[in-house]
């Protein structure tokens, strides 16, 4: 069961080098393979208003996406339970190929109805860990074979504040987009702010705060987050060990 689980996951996945770990019961893979195919029925029916779907689609419970019509899928897209999407946007959502979206995250590209926001990108063979909280008014960009570690947040937008004359909530606000490079490894807890890009390979210590451009393959880490070592070089020089993530 175990060989043929595999090669079916390889097939979907066209790749060839997918390995499935066999020291699963049966009892275990049953129930797994029956939560696949209860959400492979919830998705079968919501992917019919999607504005594109070119594969299969699982949904877990009490996932709500709003504007399915603005909202478009790739192969082998899975959204676990309780996650909350709205593609209200100029640009929509766009989730490619063999893409995760684990439970509780939240997608939205649109903060309030007076500013129609631009939208979100997640490239092909990503995952979006629980938790995430992805804000696309400025426009998210993430590319292909990222990890989202749990709890991480992405803003792309920020509310003016100068004028003291009137309330902040009335001075609008400033959208920049983000945009997170190939291959990038994003830990527990960091928060991404408006307007940063992340480079290709890089990997972000967890609970840090990325506030400025990141080169490719760097590691960052801190509050705020400032470039540690390149990759390759793992150990933090500040305090003799390898850097959290």
């Amino acid at each position: 069961m175990h060989t043929l689980i595999e090669k079916v996951i390889r097939r979907l996945k066209n790749n060839p080098d997918y390995k499935f770990e066999n020291s699963y019961s049966f009892r275990e893979l049953s129930v797994i393979l029956w939560a696949r195919g209860t959400q492979l029925s919830r998705g079968a029916w919501k992917r019919l208003f999607f504005r594109q779907s070119s594969g299969l689609v699982f949904i877990g419970s009490h996932v709500a996406i709003n504007h399915k019509y603005l909202f478009s899928a790739g192969k082998n897209l899975i959204i676990e339970d309780n996650v909350y999407i709205n593609a209200l946007s100029f640009d929509g959502i766009l989730i490619k190929n063999n893409v995760s979206i684990a439970r509780n995250c939240t997608l939205i590209c649109t903060g309030v109805v007076a500013q129609k926001g631009k939208g979100i990108v997640i490239g092909n063979g990503s995952g979006i860990n629980a938790g995430t909280y992805l804000g696309g008014q400025g426009g998210i960009e993430i590319g292909d074979n990222v990890i989202i570690g749990p709890g991480v947040k992405i803003f792309s937008e920020n509310h003016n504040f100068s004028d003291f004359n009137i309330n902040i909530k009335d001075q609008g606000v400033t959208r920049n987009g983000v945009f997170i490079g190939n291959n990038c490894w994003i830990g527990a807890g960091v928060t991404i702010l408006a307007g940063v890009t992340i480079g290709e390979g890089c990997v972000i210590a967890a609970g840090s705060i990325v506030t400025k451009p990141v080169p490719s393959h760097s590691i960052v880490a801190g509050v705020p987050g400032r470039v540690l070592k390149k990759r390759g070089e793992l150990k933090d020089e500040l305090f003799g060990q390898e850097i959290p993530v």
